[in-house]
């Protein structure tokens, strides 16, 4: 009897040894950031007081637009991700009057993930092996009650010059199908079309159309597959230190992958290797239709301490 008590701790004495060898092994094989070992909010480190003032130049008529979409308890998510929602009038059940002059209120419960709709990407959101940015590894921070590093409440005000390609226009079409890639060539060519520059510090946005032509239309399908990024566009755009990519896609990368076996591998070279923040299902529809390639953009994320992604309404202005 006590042999077989004890088999199963060993077996999972052995299990945590191993997962734990292996999260050294490609800790070993991580490169620390360019900001320091210490560092957790990644390339927001190239936000400045001058690249703000830069940025908000490309203001010239007044204009705003929401990035971001409307959402309820139908819109598609990733995987098991839902939401709920609830409006209660707390303490006026049965005519009940809560203040001597009259004064009612209505409040909301919600209940759901962060990740549905539009959304920001943090750096604890996704890792390879165990290992996230910075060489950090999950067993030591990833917690059920929330990280303890990288958490969202560390990214500081996003305020920098956007940038959106109309990827959808490059390829002659009002939207790309799902599981159409494009490549790091196309977007250069792309920029190129639209005469505009991608630069250091930037948020490059990628329209496809995707979100425009297909939520409403056949939400199913929206949520199952997409267009999006190849690998090197990742690599590409980290190689220009962006601030942040995101797309009118749910997932940014191409759905299914382009090479078989490695999904979201955009995720990897963005977030856990770089640094670079995410948006997904930006509604850029509005600027390319306004025929804007440049803007100031301006984002706040929610403070919630401990939280790996973010709702996410950014604003254009332009």
């Amino acid at each position: 009897m006590p042999f077989l008590t004890t088999k199963p701790r060993l077996l999972e004495l052995l299990v945590l040894l191993l997962v734990l060898s292996v999260g050294e092994a490609r800790s070993d094989e991580c490169k620390v950031s360019t900001w320091g070992s210490e560092d957790e909010i990644g390339a927001a480190n190239l936000i400045s007081a001058q690249s703000i003032i830069q940025a908000s130049k490309l203001v010239k008529q007044g204009k705003t637009q929401h990035l971001g979409i409307i959402i309820d308890r139908h819109t598609p998510a990733f995987g098991s991700r839902s939401l709920s929602m609830q409006i209660l009038q707390p303490g006026q059940e049965n005519g009940r009057m809560p203040f001597p002059n009259g004064f009612s209120y209505n409040d909301d419960v919600f209940q759901g993930w962060f990740g549905i709709g539009s959304q920001l990407d943090g750096l604890a959101h996704g890792g390879q092996h165990g290992v996230y940015y910075n060489c950090l590894l999950g067993i030591d921070f990833v917690q059920v009650t929330g990280v303890t590093k990288l958490g969202i409440e560390k990214v500081p005000p996003l305020v920098a010059r956007g940038v959106v390609l109309d990827m959808a226009g490059y390829f002659g079409t009002d939207f790309l199908e799902g599981g159409k890639s494009f490549s790091a060539k196309e977007v250069r060519e792309a920029a190129e079309q639209q005469k505009v520059e991608i630069r250091e510090g930037d948020v490059v946005l990628f329209y496809t159309g995707w979100t425009d032509h297909m939520l409403s239309a056949d939400p199913k399908k929206w949520g199952s597959i997409e267009p999006g990024i190849a690998e090197d566009v990742a690599s590409y755009l980290a190689s220009k230190n962006v601030l942040a990519v995101g797309a009118d896609t749910w997932g940014v990368d191409v759905v299914p992958p382009e090479k078989e076996g490695r999904p979201f591998q955009g995720h990897i070279t963005l977030l856990k290797e770089n640094g670079i923040y995410i948006f997904e299902v930006m509604n850029s529809g509005s600027l390319v239709r306004d025929n804007i390639s440049e803007f100031l953009f301006v984002f706040g994320p929610i403070r919630m301490r401990g939280a790996v992604q973010s709702f996410a309404n950014p604003i254009a202005i332009y």
